[in-house]
């Protein structure tokens, strides 16, 4: 049996392992995908270990994007090096790791799926992690316009500086959103119920498109934009378009794209289901 999966700090809140199985099983691959929390400082470790076993392929989500770029063992693909991060590996023999990133695909799609044009607008991403990297880069050959805003402006001017964008403080939301036409939010909040807002929702006006890239459950910013009348994107199809490039690299096959979504879908409604019970 092959054996996939995805590290993470934190992973608990992945509906990767939902998705990937319910995929496999409809390819009809004798494999399996499990979440397991790997934190930065034992990314080496992890992935060596992962190598040793035979693991077939790994995802990797917040914080391991990036650093995985800087072990040595590592081979990137050109469009991962060009983004700055990797978020899926193909263990190609035991001991060669590819990298790859396939953020960048699925968010383009998730937002061609819900109607959203890029070419010439004004685009607003908040964060600059590995995700913001990828979408930015992809953004960027699209042809949008990109304004990147985090709460570290060093980093925020990096990834503007190697993407030809502009970088921002959070400080500056207040100017930044009325002028895009399309927000992204590429940061973790709102993955957590209680989480504070990210930015003030009566800044949101109906004429743009918000697009939250936490996919467990409904952010606070996607409600906001819902109640402004804008086009409002959750994360789930990204999810589903990066996690079925990610499996195309893994097994040579078309992904079941609509077996994804219906898996990720269910997962949530069935977490939520579980957290009502509980309280």
């Amino acid at each position: 049996m092959k054996i996939f999966g995805i590290f993470g700090d934190p992973i608990e809140h992945s509906l990767s392992p939902a998705m990937q199985n319910a995929a496999l099983r409809a390819l009809g691959e004798n494999a399996c995908y499990h979440a397991f929390r790997v934190t930065r400082e034992d990314l080496k470790d992890a992935l060596l270990g992962a190598a040793a076993m035979g693991i077939a392929g790994l995802n990797l989500t917040i914080p391991l994007k990036e650093k995985a770029l800087e072990l040595d063992f590592l081979q990137p693909d050109p469009l991962a090096l060009a983004i700055g991060a990797v978020n899926t590996i193909s263990f190609t023999r035991r001991q060669d790791m590819a990298g790859y990133n396939t953020d960048g695909w699925g968010a383009l799609l998730a937002l061609q799926d819900a109607g959203v044009k890029i070419r010439g607008k004004n685009v607003l991403i908040v964060g600059a992690g590995g995700a913001a990297r990828a979408i930015a880069y992809t953004l960027v050959q699209e042809g949008a316009e990109i304004a990147i805003a985090n709460r570290n402006i060093k980093r925020a001017l990096d990834l503007a500086a190697q993407v030809g964008a502009r970088g921002f403080c959070l400080c500056d939301l207040g100017r930044l959103v009325p002028q895009a036409d399309i927000i992204i939010n590429c940061t973790s909040v709102g993955m957590r119920e209680g989480d504070a807002r990210l930015l003030e929702g009566r800044l949101l006006q109906s004429h743009q498109a918000v697009f939250d890239i936490v996919y467990n459950r409904e952010t606070e910013l996607l409600k906001d934009a819902r109640a402004a009348g804008a086009v409002a994107v959750d994360g789930v199809m990204m999810l589903v378009y990066q996690g079925a490039k990610a499996l195309q690299i893994w097994t040579g096959k078309k992904a079941p794209v609509d077996v994804m979504e219906r898996a990720v879908r269910e997962a949530m409604v069935a977490r939520r289901a579980g957290a009502e019970k509980e309280k």
